[in-house]
């Protein structure tokens, strides 16, 4: 261990850590997850560094090789991963030696391990920013597939979990597309403000040799590099803004999930899911549980404690690089393991899940939902301002609800006994078909405004 520290370090220190220290200090037991990010990065650099004039181009073809040779070796689970050498970055310089000898230790000129993990976790995270954004689509086309099943098929739907005003099953489907489609936005808004390379920055100050860092930003397809030293060393907001896209998006898969959980109960019937996303009871026969919707509702804890832990961890730190920072990757990694996990398993009870078009109808034509369309007619055929027509509604409500029935079932001479205007043609807009048929403004409810909707989602989507 003396040896390869003292290897790693130089003449400044005369032995190596304690087994404590190394513990504590080591970081290979997850940043070989940045191994072709690192690769990448370093390959880049080499090419730069010989373009440039900074090393020969022999020195760069064989640290090219070499490090193709390394990468190799990892994927293929045969590379010999050491903690004594700390990080990824070190492992691969190390095992680039013994491939190739001298030429390995030219490829650290000009950069230092503050830009080279930067460069690494800042590729790692734009990645997963493509993946979600995938991940999110699949999503998106599974919920339009339920929009355009049921786009007018009648629900209730709730303010407080109580029964509020009818809408259609399509429309309810479209509102998690909106928000979806809205985390989507965002990791694409995050992508595109990380988009600037670190690598050239070097320890914090820049370098003296003539490097070309728009030539490495071109070739790692950003947009071009980050213009103060400084900053590109010290911020991990790209991952701070990874991980609050992220929260919103797992909030909003935590809501849904909800829902599912309560339409699958025996009380609900709303939504049968398919076995493939259920378990059973260890001792109950007759239960079926949708752990796959609970366990989705739980992720947002450890996704929304990642950038609360991370946020944590740089509040407090002065420029540039303090080794507090290697703590930003481990909740990076696992809120995006998390995150992905979830969205798959939404994506596929999406899929799967068979709605009940009866039960639905039903809960949608009880608890008085057409109250306010009874309201609406008031103020519209009697012209009555709306706080007396909401007045009487309540009574009408109240009558109903006396006499064990919904609005619909009233008569008119019942009707009559709370407003003697009341006429037959109130009956017609006491229907949940009615009541949702009438919801014609943008955004409505009404099956027209549906499938508008539906088909210029499709549109994007395509």
């Amino acid at each position: 261990m003396t040896e390869t520290s003292n290897r790693m370090w130089g003449g400044r220190f005369a032995a190596g850590p304690d087994a404590i220290m190394e513990a504590i200090n080591a970081s290979i037991g997850f940043d070989q997850r940045l191994a072709r990010e690192d690769i990448e990065g370093s390959r880049a650099h080499a090419a730069m560094l010989a373009a440039t004039g900074i090393i020969s181009g022999s020195d760069a073809d064989a640290i090219r090789e070499g490090l193709l040779t390394v990468l190799s070796e990892i994927e293929g689970g045969d590379f010999p991963f050491s903690a004594a050498l700390e990080d990824i970055h070190m492992n691969v310089e190390a095992r680039l030696r013994d491939l190739i000898g001298e030429p390995a230790g030219r490829l650290h000129t000009a950069r230092s391990r503050n830009d080279q993990v930067a460069l690494d976790f800042r590729m790692w995270v734009r990645a997963q920013c493509d993946a979600l954004d995938e991940a999110l689509v699949a999503l998106l086309r599974a919920l339009l597939a339920q929009a355009e099943a049921g786009t007018d098929w009648v629900m209730p739907g709730f303010t407080h979990l109580q029964t509020a005003q009818p809408v259609t099953w399509g429309h309810h489907m479209l509102a998690y597309v909106e928000m979806f489609a809205r985390d989507r936005a965002r990791f694409a808004d995050a992508r595109k403000r990380m988009n600037l390379s670190p690598l050239g920055a070097a320890a914090l100050a820049g370098t003296s040799f003539p490097i070309d860092r728009q030539m490495t930003a071109e070739a790692l397809g950003f947009d071009g590099p980050s213009a103060n030293s400084l900053d590109a060393v010290a911020d991990r907001d790209f991952a701070l803004e990874f991980l609050a896209a992220a929260s919103i998006t797992a909030m909003h898969l935590s809501r849904f999930a909800e829902e599912l959980v309560i339409w699958s109960s025996a009380q609900f019937r709303f939504v049968t899911l398919s076995d493939r996303f259920s378990t059973g009871s260890s001792i109950m026969p007759q239960k079926k549980n949708p752990d796959a919707a609970e366990l989705i509702r739980a992720k947002i804890g450890r996704i929304l404690g990642a950038n609360i832990a991370l946020m944590t961890v740089m509040k407090g730190l002065p420029l540039t690089y303090s080794k507090d920072m290697q703590e930003d990757k481990e909740p990076v990694f696992d809120a995006a393991d998390a995150l992905m996990l979830a969205l798959a398993a939404m994506t596929g009870m999406v899929g799967d899940m068979t709605a009940n078009q009866g039960a639905l109808r039903a809960a949608a034509a009880s608890g008085f939902s057409t109250a306010t369309d009874l309201a609406d007619w008031l103020v519209r055929v009697l012209g009555l301002p709306f706080r007396e027509a909401h007045h009487i509604t309540g009574r009408l409500v109240a009558l109903a609800e006396a006499k064990g029935c919904d609005l619909p079932d009233l008569t008119l001479e019942q009707m009559k006994s709370i407003h003697d205007g009341i006429t037959e043609s109130v009956y017609d807009v006491l229907t949940v078909e009615a009541s949702v048929a009438s919801r014609t403004s943008y955004g409505g409810t009404a099956p027209v405004r549906v499938r508008e909707q539906i088909a210029r989602w499709k549109e994007q989507l395509a």
